[in-house]
């Protein structure tokens, strides 16, 4: 029995232990800027439907390694994704005119060999979004909805860093889906969730 209890133990540490094999680490503190874009979304039924516009996104992602070695890290971070706007095509005349969205979220990074040439990664997070909605409908008429709008917002994705120069400048591309709470279209039949995929590239600056 004691023997099968320490087999049992071993086997289940063993994914932690792979955290911390190597000897080199990578730089604690990573600051990340991506520029991509959304691209179109349809939405709704045949009474009522909306096609939210392809659009462009501005990144920006600061993380922070908390745990792990060479083969694999655990990073804390943040991610900051704007889009400035996105023109709205609709079947009424009702519907909001263009929105913009900001979303902010919170999340965990697990990135495999960090101190690697190539370091591909996983994100999940959850946090805030704001829209803000035009002020004018397709029609040109005022637009009653909200000119704010805060969502909840839940995002995943994938990516992967090449380093470029020493261990202090990499090149990142990835792709993350923020899942929220729809924008105010101001269509009763347009409503529940609606994922917002970002495809972007840029840099990631590193350091201890």
């Amino acid at each position: 029995m004691r023997i099968q209890f320490i087999a049992i133990h071993t086997i289940l540490l063993l994914p932690f232990a792979t955290l911390y094999a190597g000897q080199e680490a990578a730089p604690k503190n990573e600051l990340g800027f991506t520029l991509g874009g959304i691209p179109s979304l349809s939405r709704g039924n045949s009474q009522q439907s909306v096609e939210l516009g392809a659009g462009t996104a501005f990144g920006v992602n600061y993380g922070r390694r908390f745990l792990g070695g060479s083969k694999a890290a655990i990073y804390g971070e943040v991610e900051f994704l704007a889009n400035p706007l996105r023109d709205i095509s609709s079947n009424s005349g009702t519907a909001t005119k263009n929105v913009a969205s900001l979303y902010i979220t919170p999340g965990i990074r697990l990135k495999f060999f960090p101190a690697s040439a190539i370091s591909p990664y996983a994100v999940v997070g959850g946090g805030y979004a704001d829209y803000e909605q035009s002020t004018t409908r397709l029609d040109g008429q005022r637009n009653p909805a909200p000119r704010q709008l805060a969502r909840g917002a839940f995002d995943f994705g994938a990516g992967v860093d090449v380093r470029v120069w020493r261990r202090w400048l990499a090149l990142r591309g990835e792709a993350r889906d923020f899942y929220t709470g729809s924008p105010a279209y101001n269509l009763p039949s347009v409503t529940g969730g609606q994922h917002n995929v970002a495809i972007s590239g840029g840099f990631v600056l590193r350091w201890h």
